[in-house]
């Protein structure tokens, strides 16, 4: 069975993530299958709207293959790891920019690369069970796939903290911050389904099963949030947080301090950066930042800490943020040598 599954039924494209055990993580293979279909689909004229799902009731999908890309990175295989990232992230600026409504169907976990091929589309509509994170710091690499984007826009800073901190949004907070646009009850998702296969209005068919949720722990922190996350340095909003004395905030703050030092301060960089960039532009900043990433050890050893050997020790280097070089932090947003995004 493939590991990604395409149907047109009635006037809707499906798109069925298909790796339950891995929680439907994203292999290459099935990026570049997804492009191809997406670029087929938007040219029929029998389909009004693509509808994308993640298999096995657990995740939506949990992100991308970095267990792959490890296990390439230990046996000498480098070449190719650039190629994933780089299609990966010409995907998602294809879903951004897609001609026709396209509805993620999110039930459960929704990290990193699932949050790319769901959350620049039209419609996110998640369910009771969403779960979502940026939880790049804490394995050494950044909140990619468009988080450059979305995140800084993001009420109230509440996406830089999910940045820096690997914040975990529930259904109501996803709504309130703007990752989902609607909200459903898993127990009518197969109904929803039906409804976009005989309707050609994407809007109509979801409007009889929304239901309204009520924002989640998050945003009771918002305003929290945007006096600590409004700092203009990292070191000086871990001193607001510090010095504020809420549990929210304290816990915040250690938790930040655990992620990778080098990956925080990029993450933060990204967020200044991205505030005022266009999508594309925000694209090619993140494939600039990979491709020096990639050329580094941190991202290798938080997936072996936390996804291989499991241990949750992760040696980083350096081990402080004080100890972040602030000449080697700006060689992250260099254009790479072999160019930037085609975008």
């Amino acid at each position: 069975m493939s590991d990604i599954l395409f149907e047109k039924r009635g006037k809707a494209g499906f798109v069925t993530l298909n790796r339950p055990k891995a929680l439907n993580a994203l292999t290459h293979g099935m990026v570049t299958a997804l492009v191809d279909q997406l670029t087929r689909w938007a040219e029929d004229p029998e389909i009004a709207h693509v509808v994308i799902t993640g298999e096995g009731g657990k995740a939506f999908c949990a992100g991308g293959d970095i267990v792959g890309i490890y296990e390439s990175k230990m046996a000498g295989q480098m070449d190719g790891l650039g190629a994933f990232f780089k299609d990966e992230y010409l995907l998602n600026a294809q879903i951004k920019a897609y001609p026709k409504p396209y509805i993620a169907l999110i039930d459960g976990i929704v990290m990193g690369g699932g949050v790319g091929v769901s959350v620049h589309g039209s419609h996110r509509v998640g369910t009771e069970k969403t779960m979502f994170a940026m939880p790049e710091t804490g394995i050494g690499f950044f909140p990619d796939v468009g988080g450059t984007y979305f995140l800084p826009r993001m009420p109230k800073k509440t996406g830089v903290y999910c940045a820096l901190s690997a914040g975990r949004l529930k259904q109501g907070d996803a709504l309130a911050t703007g990752v989902l646009t609607h909200t459903v009850k898993e127990a009518d998702l197969a109904a929803i389904e039906e409804a976009l296969v005989s309707s050609d209005d994407a809007d109509a068919a979801l409007k009889p099963f929304l239901v309204d949720v009520e924002p989640g722990t998050l945003m009771q922190q918002a305003d929290l949030i945007e006096t600590c996350f409004s700092e203009d340095s990292v070191a000086a909003i871990l001193e607001r947080l510090d010095g504020c004395g809420e549990d929210f905030a304290i816990k915040a703050a250690e938790t930040i301090r655990q992620k990778s030092p080098t990956s925080v301060m990029i993450a933060f960089e990204q967020m200044q950066r991205g505030a005022n960039s266009s999508f594309n532009d925000c694209m090619k900043l993140e494939y600039r930042i990979v491709s020096q990433i990639l050329k580094g050890e941190d991202f290798f050893e938080g997936v072996r800490a936390l996804l291989v050997d499991k241990d949750q020790s992760p040696k980083w280097s350096p081990s402080e943020l004080t100890h972040v070089d602030m000449d080697d932090l700006a060689s992250y947003f260099r254009e790479p040598a072999g160019g930037d995004l085609p975008l």
